[in-house]
């Protein structure tokens, strides 16, 4: 792994070690206290930093952010601002019938039912809900995760 200067400004023993990219998503929300603390009961997250307004969660080390509507920039709305969403937010799991299970418990909507699904790797595992801030979440089993052919 190579090193990379922390800043310019930072002294030479102030080093990081450069990492592989992580892609991410940021979720516009109406109210990102009331957002931070559902994801945290319905989904496990953990929060990594709370900016209010702004925060930082992740999901079994699987990061993703949330940002309270900004009056100021309309380029980023929320679902229930637009009533749609554009953006399907898929996550995989050991057991999804159990994390959708939780979130529905919690006040999400269900979607589309877990099934199996035949695909060229074998059986893929996935269903998924509405969020109460209208993100659509997929959730699946880990299959996809893997390089194909094997």
């Amino acid at each position: 792994m190579t090193e990379e200067p922390k800043s310019r400004s930072a002294s030479s023993s102030d080093t990081v070690l450069a990492a592989s990219p992580v892609i991410s998503v940021m979720l516009i929300v109406s109210d990102a206290e009331a957002a931070v603390a559902w994801y945290r009961t319905a989904l496990g997250a953990t929060e990594l930093w709370n900016l209010g307004g702004v925060a930082g969660l992740a999901i079994s080390g699987a990061p993703f952010f949330l940002h309270q509507v900004n009056p100021e920039n309309p380029t980023e709305t929320s679902p229930g601002q637009v009533g749609i969403t554009s953006t399907r937010i898929e996550v995989f799991v050991d057991d999804p019938d159990t994390f959708i299970e939780r979130a529905v418990a919690a006040g999400a909507v269900a979607g589309a039912a877990i099934e199996d699904h035949r695909v060229p790797w074998g059986t893929h595992r996935q269903g998924g809900f509405t969020d109460p801030f209208g993100h659509n979440w997929s959730v699946g089993d880990t299959s996809p995760l893997r390089t194909f052919p094997r």
